[in-house]
């Protein structure tokens, strides 16, 4: 009867301690299960940052982003800038610059002889002269025309490296040409052997085909270098329009000016004449 008793004991006490032994048993379970599973692979573009539930959770970061070359300026001086506040830089007075023509709008230049500078620095300087030309009074274009003493030896690879160090990879257009007809030094046109570029601006590098050889950089903005052409177009024909009735008053005001010096040797003339 007490083994009877001692059975039932044992039965009832695994019957009730049962669901208690499926939970442990079924967590375990599930920790393994977690243990596992492969850690979840996080792209470069995320990291962990703590939610305000205080769980940690997946935060978006930005990539990093590449800067593209600056090609809005040229040492100091950037596209779009006055004529005074070129000259300031330079060192330069404003009345240096030339006016090219004056309608359908201002076109000048202003020259900076950097060889005649002064200072130890100048004089090693591989720039020779800098052209700036402005429209309507804004930096639109600069010519750098490169010392050959400064630049005797290099290859046109060697120029080309250097001025990527500044404005990027360069592209080697096959048998392009670039016109700049008021540059001094140079002949209407020179084949570009490199150039840099973005959608507003563009660098390009030259081997003059002058008698003495010499290196120039001419650097633009497209913008405003597609008003001054148009310009320019538009001022040569006006210029060729206008030349016969100019061509007239230029005659006019000549024989204006021999007539009243014949008058006035007419003058002292009669007054000494004697027979």
């Amino acid at each position: 009867m007490n083994i009877r008793r001692l059975a039932v004991s044992v039965v009832g006490a695994m019957w009730f301690a049962a669901p208690s032994v499926w939970s442990q048993d079924l967590k375990a379970s599930e920790a393994k299960t977690s243990l596992i599973q492969p850690l979840p692979i996080q792209s470069p573009r995320f990291h962990l940052g703590q939610a305000p539930d205080g769980f940690r959770q997946l935060v978006p970061v930005a990539a990093p982003a590449l800067s593209a070359p600056d090609l809005s300026s040229y040492r100091e001086f950037q596209f779009g800038e006055t004529l005074p506040a070129v000259a300031k830089q330079a060192g330069l007075e404003i009345s240096a610059a030339k006016l090219i023509h004056e309608r359908p709008a201002v076109i000048q230049e202003l020259e900076w002889p950097i060889w005649l500078s002064g200072g130890s620095s100048r004089r090693t300087d591989p720039v020779k002269t800098i052209l700036f030309s402005f429209y309507n009074g804004e930096l639109f274009r600069i010519v750098v025309n490169y010392d050959p003493d400064e630049t005797a030896g290099l290859t046109t690879a060697d120029m080309i490296e250097a001025i990527s160090a500044k404005y990027g990879t360069a592209t080697k257009p096959a048998r392009t040409e670039i016109a700049f007809v008021s540059a001094e030094g140079y002949n209407d046109s020179e084949t570009v052997t490199a150039r840099w570029q973005d959608a507003q601006y563009s660098f390009n590098l030259f081997l003059s085909s002058s008698s003495q050889p010499t290196f120039g950089l001419i650097a633009f903005s497209k913008r405003l270098d597609a008003l001054a052409r148009t310009a320019t177009t538009e001022a040569a024909r006006l210029d060729a329009q206008e030349a016969p009735q100019r061509e007239i008053q230029r005659q006019n005001a000549e024989d204006k000016t021999n007539r009243e010096k014949l008058e006035k040797a007419r003058q002292v003339n009669k007054q000494n004449f004697r027979l």
